[in-house]
């Protein structure tokens, strides 16, 4: 078994509202982390994407990064991204999240289940204010995830695959 760490956790109350470091978080089945916008339906997935044609699926309860590919963006285009401005709620250390779709593995005490790439969107370009961070996150901009069990997840906690 494949062995990762969670980094950092975040939720945002609202669309558009600055995302909340958590120490820990509740994942729930068929509704994501408790206290983030979309586990109560307010959040914004993809409405102001900028590229109206492509294929989304519906929103995942659960976002993940690398903290890997924030590296490579600081390093690559210039792009330091503040914490949390990503947009996604669980940052990782030592995953190869691309290689999670498809996938079942626990992060904490939870189950989860890889669905598709979470690939960059306008909506969050522009509420980071970066041209060229769709670009340069494209491939590496995380993964959309279902609970499948429900958990509490933290800072530090294994991610195993």
């Amino acid at each position: 078994m494949n062995r990762g760490m969670v980094t950092d956790i975040f939720v945002a109350p609202d669309s558009g509202e600055p995302m909340e470091a958590k120490e820990a978080v509740e994942a729930v089945v068929d509704r994501g982390l408790r206290g983030d916008r979309y586990f109560e339906g307010r959040g914004l997935w993809n409405a102001l994407d900028e590229d109206p044609n492509r294929e989304h699926t519906e929103a995942s309860d659960i976002t993940f990064i690398e903290t890997e590919a924030l590296k490579a963006v600081e390093r690559d285009a210039d792009i330091r991204l503040p914490p949390g401005s990503h947009r996604r709620n669980v940052t990782t250390k030592n995953v190869p999240l691309n290689h999670l779709v498809g996938e079942t593995f626990t992060v904490g005490n939870a189950v989860c289940e890889g669905i598709q790439l979470c690939e960059p969107c306008g909506y969050m370009q522009a509420l980071v204010g970066e041209g060229g961070l769709s670009a340069a996150l494209t491939h590496r901009g995380g993964l959309n995830a279902a609970v499948l069990e429900s958990g509490t997840i933290a800072r530090d906690d294994p991610l195993r695959w």
